[in-house]
């Protein structure tokens, strides 16, 4: 399940409060992209980076205890030595991106996802009919954007696969479909730090723990026509 969707199920994990760690208060516009498109055949959905690591358990979950061959990288902060194998390391300010081509099942992918929530998983591979790419870099810090700007193109992650549910995790608001567009405001208006929290007086942890509380506009184009929706979260 992809972290919009948890939100609106109100199921605010981990994995959803790492999306919003880096954010500060303000409106951060034409986030959370996606769009849809549906061939007689099979669908084609293409991604902004946030969703990178959930649509990799996805498929994860989907290889199972099978194998594949995986390419991309890992990006992270930490050292990830004696932990994955990786065929090159690629270093910038402290972030290590770890190359990879090699062959790993579904459950080495999602311990490996769990043991590291905050790295980023910029991997590609395939199970049956469903196609995984995306990018092998970081992803961009996110900043606030006004309200007219470009919306960016949803070209980081692609997966192309003929499941239907993995449409309907993207698309729980949406009927029948051509072609669909989706993108989301995040309406960030508190910072909430507990009281216990305060008191350790560990800014750092104060940083990576507090919450973010607000709401998400999702706006949507369905076969050109618009609609929207607000919900509210703290995560």
């Amino acid at each position: 399940m992809n972290f919009i969707k948890k939100i609106v199920d109100k199921n605010f994990d981990e994995s959803v409060h790492h999306q919003f760690q880096k954010f500060s208060k303000g409106e951060f516009h034409n986030r959370a992209v996606i769009d849809v498109k549906k061939s007689s055949k099979k669908y084609t959905i293409a991604t902004s980076a946030e969703f990178a690591n959930g649509l990799v358990r996805t498929v994860a979950e989907i290889l199972g205890e099978g194998k594949t061959n995986i390419t991309g990288a890992i990006v992270s902060t930490t050292d990830l030595k004696g932990e994955i194998e990786f065929k090159e390391i690629k270093q910038f300010q402290g972030v290590k991106k770890y190359l990879m081509d090699t062959e790993m099942s579904g459950t080495k992918i999602i311990s490996l996802l769990d043991k590291l929530p905050k790295a980023f998983f910029a991997l590609s591979f395939e199970v049956g009919d469903t196609k995984l790419k995306i990018k092998p870099k970081a992803p961009k810090s996110g900043k606030p954007g006004s309200k007219g700007e470009d919306r960016p193109k949803a070209d980081f992650c692609k997966i192309v696969t003929t499941d239907k549910g993995l449409v309907d995790d993207f698309l729980f608001d949406v009927g029948d479909f051509s072609k669909v567009s989706v993108n989301h405001t995040f309406l960030i208006e508190d910072i909430v730090i507990s009281d216990e929290l305060k008191k350790t007086g560990d800014f750092t942890r104060m940083r990576e723990e507090a919450k973010r509380k607000g709401r998400i506009l999702r706006i949507i184009y369905v076969d050109g026509k618009e609609s929207q929706s607000e919900f509210e979260f703290e995560a």
